[in-house]
């Protein structure tokens, strides 16, 4: 018979398990590896990834589409094929769930499929599961185990999140969408109602408008993407208004009404109007809610609060021996957070020296539409509310030799720096490439560098990264090409 004993359990493969597994094993622990799904998680299967390869196939029609503002001519007719591109991103998606499953075989985790239940402290009952895949899996690994008990020293609850419904505006798979609905459209809608406009209804507004489709953005807050900048975020309105999309802000969709092939959103508005307005579909992406359900939380006494599970600063709950990381723990709820958070707590667990709490402050955001957006740290807003003495720093993109050379001279660095120390508070950004760029400030908050360090640092010419140190010598009275 199997020994089904482990030093350390892990329910869930997304970003944070199987990351959680990978290190866990890497540290001399006997390891597995609960899933009831696909590996990898929402991520690699319906998030991070699969998006990035529609947005991909958007940027390439978009070029294509205006050869003439690069000199180009193309003859014919440039047209989107949809199933084609829908078929490279779920490609690539099975790609990345096929590379987990090795990862696990090559770190020697042992991979349990079914349904996870703590039903006590070192104790997780795996059942077969019964939630059916979005989609036909691609083939399990070998090393798969099945239903049973199993016993763990350590159980990690990496179980990740679902998309939110909002009363009486439930997704139906047909006429309003989630986002696994709107990653793999059968035909593309003529008209679309994004209900949110956070990094997930942002994303796939940009998709569908570059594909065509007139889109309508509703949003309940003041801006657009609301945790970002409010400099920043209106300049992406700006951007995403001139490329076609409507956007209304201080907005909420209060009712929907479904016809055969189309749905009629009553909007409220700012001003308390209520607007029709009829699409072929609407995206409900209003945010997500941590899978917290039926696994055995309350059973074993695990604390929870808001909807998430309640962790200190090293994953570990209000249970002896049960841990949470990623969304389930959460916010905010991105892949890096989780994957970091992962590495926290297995390191603590098995008593690594020099371990210590995640800073959620230099946590980046990004979002990959058109332009993309990205930011770390305090927004001049908060920096403000915290009574915080600032330099703030911006320079445009118009002003960077190597953006306008590219066609893309449209966005913003903007750099908060505490005034009597130095020290880089945050940074914002609107352009192209920012989500490749935001990493270089990241490091410099984590090595607690000051400005003139930066200002002394030399960046390569011509970059777009240049867009990074004029922002920081702005900020000093010192911008050079502006």
């Amino acid at each position: 018979m199997a020994d089904t004993s482990y030093d350390i359990i892990i329910i869930g493969s997304g970003p944070g398990g199987y990351i959680a597994a990978i290190r866990a094993a890497q540290l001399g622990m006997k390891t597995a590896v609960v899933e009831r799904e696909h590996l990898a998680g929402i991520c690699s299967n319906w998030g991070c990834i699969p998006t990035k390869a529609l947005l991909r196939s958007a940027e390439i029609l978009h070029y294509a589409q205006h050869p003439g503002d690069y000199g180009v001519k193309i003859s014919g007719e440039v047209t989107p094929d949809l199933e084609a591109i829908v078929k490279r991103s779920r490609g690539i998606a099975a790609r990345m769930n096929t590379g987990v499953g090795f990862l696990m075989k090559k770190n020697k985790v042992d991979v349990i499929w079914g349904e996870a239940k703590v039903t006590k402290a070192g104790e997780v009952v795996v059942t077969e599961t019964k939630k059916k895949p979005v989609e036909p899996q691609v083939p399990k690994p070998k090393n798969t185990l099945g239903p049973g008990t199993y016993k763990a020293k350590h159980i990690v609850i990496a179980t990740g999140a679902r998309p939110r419904a909002l009363p009486g505006l439930e997704p139906d798979g047909e006429l309003i969408w989630t986002y696994f609905e709107a990653m793999k459209p059968a035909k593309m809608p003529k008209s679309l109602i994004v209900m949110g406009s956070g990094a997930i209804g942002i994303e796939f507004a940009s998709f569908y408008r570059t594909m065509g489709v007139d889109v309508t953005v509703v949003e309940v807050m003041k801006s657009v993407m609301p945790v970002e900048d409010v400099e920043i975020s209106g300049i992406a309105k700006k951007q995403f208004e001139k490329q076609g999309m409507k956007i209304h802000l201080e907005a909420k969709v209060t009712k929907v009404e479904k016809g055969k092939d189309q749905i009629t959103a009553h909007v409220e508005m700012k001003d308390g109007k209520v607007e029709k307005i009829t699409a072929d579909r609407m995206i409900s992406a209003v945010g997500v809610q941590a899978n917290i359900e039926g696994i055995g939380l309350e059973e074993a006494g695990v604390k929870t609060d808001r909807g998430f599970i309640v962790i200190d600063g090293y994953g570990k709950t209000s249970v002896e021996g049960i841990y949470a990381i990623g969304d389930v723990a959460g916010p905010p709820l991105l892949a890096h957070k989780a994957e970091h958070e992962a590495v926290i707590c297995v390191e603590k667990i098995a008593g690594v020296k020099g371990v210590h709490p995640m800073d959620k402050g230099k946590i980046p955001g990004c979002t990959y539409c058109h332009p993309q957006v990205a930011s770390v740290g305090l927004t001049e807003a908060k920096a403000k509310e915290q009574g915080r003495d600032i330099r703030v720093g911006r320079f445009p993109f118009v002003g960077n030799g190597k953006a306008v050379a590219l066609g893309e001279d449209q966005g913003l660095v903007k750099t908060i720096f505490d005034k009597k120390t130095g020290e880089l508070l945050g940074a914002h950004m609107v352009g192209p490439e920012v989500t490749e760029l935001i990493q270089g400030f990241i490091v410099a908050m984590n090595l607690e560098t000051t400005e003139e360090e930066l200002m002394h640092a030399i960046f390569p010419h011509p970059t777009i990264s240049e867009t990074m140190k004029e922002s920081v010598l702005d900020a000093y009275g010192r911008a050079l090409n502006m």
